[in-house]
Parts: C-alpha cells; sequence; structure tokens
C-alpha cells in the first residue's frame, strides 16, 4: 500500500452514523484497490484511531464486510484482517435504473470529476517525482494493462488514484477517490468492451508519460479525453 493513499481513505469519519460510514470506507479501500486481494488490512487498533470510531464499530463493519464475501479473519500470530482473493461480483443493476437513482448527481459527479482529475494530471506533471513516485506509476499502469475483464475496474481505479497521490496532496487524492466511488456502481454496470480497453490503456500511457515528461499541458489535455470519453460512453449506454 502507498501511505498517502492509505491514509485518503482511513481519515477519520464524519458526521451521521459511525458504522455505515465505517462500511463505506471500508469498502473504498477494497474497491478502489488501496488494500488489493490477499492484503491485510491495518491492524485494528490502528485503523479504529485513524477512522475516530471504536472497536466495536469497527468489528461490526468488518463482520459485515466478512457476511458479504469482501474479507476473512485470520487467527495466529500472523492473523488480522485480510482481503479475499476472489471479491464478490457487482451487482448488475440495470445502468438505466442507477443513473434514474442519481438524478442530477450523475452530471455533477462527472463535473467534479474532470475538475479534480485533470487537475490532478496537471499537478502530477508539475512536481518533481521521487524515484519511487515514478515506480508507482508505472507499476500501476502495468497493472492496469494487463489486467483481465473481471479485475479491470479495480486497477483502472488505482491507477486513477496513484495520479492523485503522486500530486503529493493529501486532500486531493481523498476528493478523487470520494468522486471516483459516486460512479462506481454505474461504471460497473457498464459493459466491458475490449476495443473500449485498448483505447483506455493508450489512454492511460499518454497521460502517465506527459507526467512523467513533466508536460503540464499535455497531461491535462490527455486527462481531459480520457474523462470525456468516459462520459461519453456512459451516456451512449444510458440513451
Amino acid at each position: 500500500m502507498v501511505a498517502q493513499a492509505d491514509d485518503a481513505v482511513f481519515r477519520p469519519v464524519r458526521t451521521g452514523n459511525p458504522f455505515e460510514e465505517t462500511v463505506e470506507r471500508l469498502l473504498q479501500a477494497i474497491k478502489l484497490g488501496v488494500v488489493a486481494p490477499g492484503e491485510r488490512l491495518p491492524a485494528e487498533r490502528d485503523l479504529a484511531t485513524r477512522l475516530n470510531v471504536s472497536r466495536v464499530t469497527l468489528r461490526e463493519a468488518i463482520h459485515a464486510l466478512t457476511e458479504a464475501g469482501y474479507v476473512e479473519s485470520r487467527r495466529g500470530r500472523y492473523g488480522g484482517t485480510f482481503v479475499n482473493e476472489q471479491l464478490p461480483k457487482p451487482r448488475r443493476t440495470p445502468a438505466r435504473r442507477i443513473a434514474r437513482e442519481l438524478g442530477d448527481g450523475l452530471e455533477d459527479a462527472l463535473t467534479l470529476r474532470g475538475a479534480l482529475e485533470t487537475g490532478a494530471a496537471e499537478a502530477a506533471a508539475a512536481r518533481e517525482l521521487s524515484v519511487a513516485e515514478i515506480d508507482h506509476l508505472q507499476r500501476c499502469l502495468a497493472d492496469t494493462s494487463a489486467a483481465n475483464l473481471t479485475d479491470y475496474r479495480r486497477f483502472d481505479s488505482r491507477l486513477h488514484l496513484a495520479i492523485a497521490e503522486v500530486t503529493g496532496s493529501p486532500s486531493l487524492t481523498s476528493a478523487v477517490a470520494d468522486a471516483r466511488m459516486r460512479l462506481n456502481e454505474l461504471l460497473d454496470a457498464i459493459p466491458l468492451l475490449s476495443r473500449n480497453i485498448t483505447h483506455s490503456n493508450e489512454q492511460h500511457e499518454a497521460i502517465i508519460q506527459a507526467i512523467l515528461e513533466g508536460d503540464q499541458a499535455a497531461a491535462r489535455a490527455a486527462m481531459s479525453e480520457h474523462l470525456s470519453g468516459t462520459a461519453t460512453l456512459l451516456h451512449g449506454f444510458l440513451t
């Protein structure tokens, strides 16, 4: 795990229902690839402190995710809570139904995502990245390019989050993660087409190349084109 993404997801819960928000944060970490299948969640005491919830609330949330098939608890010296190697398949709610439920929130979410992620690409290109940050981007890019249809959305999410991470802004990373989660259910309802994945991977290559070359304008333009394509695809399936 990368520390900044870890911190962005496992930040203190806000107002409302602590149990529901704790479940949401843990799911966010899993679905965005911050904690990958087979990896261990942070230790219970540490995680409860970081989320600012009681250990009872955290245990209830973990139990709910265990029942849903996302995690399992292991005992012993090397025990803990681990993300399952095989994650539950996303429920196939019809895309149009999800869009109706989102209402005006769909356009709001797409606009917010566009503003955040184009800005993140530009900001990442403006920084002098460390060797570790460059390696992180390249590994996330390679993982996404090699991903199968089942895992593609998760690796795609992880790559986009990695771009936000290397801006050096925890607040931006958190905002990108939240914006992505608003659209995840709708994206899961859209069929993955080989042609679209190939094109998406080519666009990812262009974005990362521009960032590594420090070309802010090109990074912003490449990300804008990529997000515009996703929005067009979504609208196409909804009309």
